[in-house]
């Protein structure tokens, strides 16, 4: 699926959408340059999980647990782990727990996703606030969501 946001709102009302139809060990890989969306989109998927603190991004923390919602959301930022070092953060954990996890970056922990996630690519325009976005399901459970949210959206 491929969508066009044309601002933050938009990003924010996308990620609110998935937020909702989510579910505990749930994984949503997000990637885009810097300044791409990712963690406005993390906001606005905080917001259909019921979570009312300040979302950050995890750049310097690597992980930032949220557990305050209808599911603890775990937003993960692995640019840092480059050069491997992501089978010692024990993230199969994280996805097989009881939380929704976001991941940043998930090409350098690529052997470490599950089979089924959700994909998120950002890609900047030529214009400031408009991001032309690329939904891919990898497995059942996401290409339904894929369509309901496809299904709620005004082309």
């Amino acid at each position: 699926m491929r969508i066009t946001v044309e601002n933050r709102e938009q990003t924010m009302q996308l990620g609110q959408q998935i937020g909702k139809l989510v579910m505990a060990g749930d994984v949503i890989v997000l990637s885009g340059d810097l300044g791409a969306g990712k963690t406005t989109f993390t906001k606005g998927l905080a917001l259909g999980l019921e979570i009312d603190e300040t979302i950050k991004s995890p750049t310097f923390t690597i992980i930032r647990e949220y557990q305050n919602g209808r599911l603890p959301l775990y937003h993960m930022d692995v640019y840092r782990l480059e050069n491997g070092g992501g089978s010692d953060l024990g993230l199969e954990e994280y996805f097989d727990g009881d939380g929704v996890s976001v991941v940043e970056w998930a090409q350098f922990v690529a052997d470490e996703l599950p089979a089924q996630f959700l994909e998120v690519r950002f890609e900047r325009t030529e214009i400031d606030d408009v991001r032309r976005l690329e939904l891919i399901a990898h497995g059942p459970h996401f290409e339904q969501i894929l369509q309901q949210v496809g299904g709620n959206r005004e082309q």
